[in-house]
């Protein structure tokens, strides 16, 4: 039974947080002052209390035989892709897509390797990352490969969909329903059927997408937004909801991040996940690696996320999670795996070391790796760089 989080009092004379400064939050991700535990207040240190979450009681809940790091923990396939285009209809990052699921399967049939983790009976969701826009969110090609091996492996259009937290996202990325027939695509927030964030008796619509039954993400710090700037988001209170299309509408995650950075570390399998399927997330900046971590731990994701495939056809090296252009570029790779922590860690390090080449750092940041580290003490994956076997093929 959940214990019921302690509400926090509101500070005097608190602003509400305008939308510029949630989406420069946002690129910071780990900057320094988000994840200290202490504040800077004219010139002074001024420690602030820990923070608490109930991820001691989540972790007690029993595991399944799909829970994290999945069949393959520790391995992770890298495949180079040549360069990409709509000319060949897709057909060679479905190579590549193909060459990298036999490798970490070893299976010599694709239906067998998609079999290792989905069946037929499974409703599966295909995560996304569209808060780039068209400048830099999935390769529709890429989605377009997973949809068409999902479907070799029996599984029917009406049994596939895409999603993320927000549904007017998807569609100025370009993923709609036109463009992929009879695959539904689905977002925890956005407007009504009559076209506003809010029904006449003042309710957020997204609401009814909250799963308010399910184990909620507790943690002892409370924020709330101008719902002028931000009228599509719960952001109240110290709980964050699941999304019910994590809890309730699929058995299987597809995870499809882009690889990006975020400040001096990345944003990938992990925080895909999370920030994604959880609501009231701003707040979580102040705990970024500790809430990327813990969010993967509850049962909607643990047991649910099964295959993790990192969108490297386009990254950005800087400026990250938002889109800006003078920092993307294409390394066009793809990594994938079942253990999202090994999963990320080979992308962390591809990424701080295009950041290093490029003078962007220095030096690898001692916490950028927190996340990583947090999240394979929660038994999700392996972290130590030392210990994960990789594959590299190159897709002609």
């Amino acid at each position: 039974m959940e214990k019921k989080a302690q509400k926090l009092p509101a500070e005097k004379g608190s602003s509400p947080l305008k939308r510029r400064d949630f989406l420069r939050l946002s690129a910071l991700g780990v900057a320094g002052f988000l994840a200290s535990p202490s504040a800077q207040v004219q010139g002074q240190t001024v420690p602030t209390p820990p923070v608490e979450t109930n991820i001691g009681e989540i972790l007690k809940i029993p595991r399944t035989k799909d829970s994290m790091p999945g069949p393959f923990p520790g391995r992770v396939v890298r495949v180079d892709t040549p360069s990409l285009s709509q000319e060949d209809g897709g057909e060679r990052v479905y190579k590549a897509l193909t060459m990298a699921l036999l490798s970490l399967t070893g299976e010599k049939s694709l239906k067998k390797a998609w079999r290792r983790f989905v069946s037929p009976k499974d409703i599966v969701g295909l995560k996304l990352n569209p808060i780039g826009g068209t400048l830099l969110s999935n390769n529709p090609l890429l989605v377009g490969a997973v949809i068409r091996g999902l479907r070799e492996a029996g599984l029917p259009p009406s049994s596939i969909f895409l999603w993320d937290r927000r549904l007017e996202q998807l569609g100025e990325a370009g993923f709609t329903e036109g463009r992929f027939p009879g695959i539904k695509v689905l977002g925890t927030e956005g407007k009504g059927p009559d076209g506003e964030y809010f029904t006449g008796e003042g309710k957020l619509w997204a609401l009814e997408n909250l799963d308010m039954e399910a184990p909620s993400y507790e943690a002892s710090l409370e924020g709330k937004y101008d719902q002028e700037t931000l009228p599509f988001m719960l952001n109240e209170g110290t709980r964050s909801y699941f999304s019910k299309i994590a809890t309730r509408r699929c058995t299987k995650i597809i995870n499809l991040p882009v690889l990006k950075n975020a400040g001096v570390s990345v944003t990938l399998s992990l925080k895909n996940l999370t920030y994604g399927a959880l609501s009231n997330t701003g707040r979580l900046h102040k705990i970024w690696h500790r809430s990327i971590a813990e969010g993967c731990a509850f049962p909607c994701l643990r047991d649910k996320a099964v295959l993790h495939i990192v969108d490297g056809t386009k990254a950005c090296y800087d400026g990250g999670p938002s889109a800006v252009a003078k920092f993307i570029w294409s390394p066009n790779l793809l990594l994938l795996g079942s253990d999202p922590v090994s999963v990320d860690s080979v992308g962390y390090d591809f990424l701080i070391q295009e950041r290093i080449e490029r003078g962007i750092q220095k030096a690898d940041s001692p916490r950028g790796r927190e996340f990583l580290r947090l999240a394979e003490s929660f038994g999700l994956g392996i972290a130590d760089p030392a210990k994960i076997v990789q594959a590299r093929l190159t897709s002609s």
